[in-house]
């Protein structure tokens, strides 16, 4: 990395945590982020499984929408509906051009009867504001740039609940849902490099907590002062909370086939093909729907398909299928010892079973189409 390419990159509230822990940190979406620490991807990835990890995501952007025309915006922007959010919860959409080209997936959490906050993928949020912004015009709405006004960490695990409750003044919002929720550090002080208030010997720090996630296990994000995140971050690590950088992040979401933008959603690709027509609601008006139902009623020509390699090897973005089709995401999966990815193929030949062909550099590796998720816990 040249210097004058690492001077440009944004860094999160957490990035001294992440050097003095021995982080890789490598440019991400613009961003400095760490992709591993010391023990290894496998180690994080079974830390998640099986405890607790914990990932700064304070790249990840925030658009805030408010006003009483924000709900009739939303519903014009996002494919799900979002009248059906209750106070207090959060929702899974994609975010589409008129022809049906995905631009973004995004998860939006109803602060109030007139407020909305939509987290965005780093490397899209830019364009994500500049849609927002520019069909906002004629609604009686407020769009609000949030990304530099929040830090955001994912607490995940089986233990990713308990280490977070024991800070709580309250009970943890359950899945799908979020509530703002004191968190008290005993031990830790204020002042200006840390939480602003202080309690009776304990920093309390304020966050949006959400029972959201990207890993498949159970677990919360929090949202919080960029200022306050160092020391809930030093808090959870000290509860037995295991640093995860973004390879981690990849392999966790591939074996449960979360979708990752840029690698299995594309503007090329809509969301029919991407096996997301569950949450695109044509009858909602949003931008892109007629596209949606077109290829909703005719069926897709190619379908995103969830793969296991049938020997050694592993796939890669961009490997072709033999006979049509293309890798989007790949890896080893830490959990199944072998060879995982998703691929958009030809719809004859999606269902799970089918036997593949991948191009690996060459080499062509045999594949079977498998059911989604590719783990499944106790399995």
């Amino acid at each position: 990395m040249s210097t004058s390419a690492s001077t440009a990159l944004l860094r999160t509230p957490l990035f001294e945590r992440h050097r003095a822990a021995g982080a890789k940190l490598v440019p991400f979406a613009g961003w400095e982020m760490p992709v591993q620490y010391p023990a290894g991807i496998r180690a994080e990835h079974m830390a998640v499984r099986e405890g607790c990890g914990i990932f700064d995501v304070s790249h990840m952007g925030e658009i805030e929408t408010s006003g009483p025309g924000a709900l009739e915006l939303l519903q014009r922007l996002l494919s799900n509906d979002v009248a059906a959010i209750p106070p207090g919860g959060a929702q899974y959409s994609v975010l589409c051009r008129q022809d049906g080209g995905v631009l973004d997936d995004l998860f939006t959490y109803r602060l109030g009867e007139r407020r909305y906050l939509t987290v965005t993928n780093a490397a899209n949020h830019a364009q994500d504001l500049a849609w927002f912004l520019a069909h906002a015009e004629g609604f009686d709405a407020r769009v609000d740039d949030r990304l530099h006004d929040y830090a955001m960490l994912a607490v995940q695990g089986p233990r990713a609940r308990e280490i977070v409750a024991a800070l709580a003044d309250g009970p943890l919002p359950a899945r799908m849902t979020a509530a703002p929720l004191r968190l008290a550090i005993p031990d830790a002080g204020g002042g200006a490099d840390g939480p602003a208030v202080v309690e009776a010997g304990a920093a309390v720090v304020q966050a949006l907590v959400c029972g959201t996630g990207y890993t498949g296990e159970d677990g919360v994000e929090l949202l919080l002062a960029p200022g306050d995140a160092p020391v809930l971050w030093d808090a959870l690590v000290g509860a037995g909370a295991t640093p995860a950088g973004l390879a981690a992040r990849d392999t966790l979401r591939l074996e449960v086939c979360f979708h990752l933008y840029g690698n299995d959603l594309t503007v090329e690709r809509n969301p029919i093909e991407a096996g997301l027509g569950w949450c695109c609601k044509e009858d909602t008006g949003f931008i892109g729907s007629d596209a949606v139902l077109a290829v909703r009623r005719t069926g897709p020509a190619e379908k995103l398909v969830a793969f296991a390699l049938d020997g050694p090897g592993i796939a890669r973005q961009g490997n072709p299928v033999v006979g049509g089709g293309v890798v989007t995401s790949g890896t080893l999966s830490p959990c199944l010892d072998v060879g995982i990815g998703m691929a958009y193929v030809p719809a004859a030949r999606a269902a799970p079973g089918t036997r593949l062909e991948i191009d690996v550099r060459g080499k062509i590796r045999a594949a079977i189409v498998k059911q989604k998720p590719l783990y499944r816990k106790g399995s």
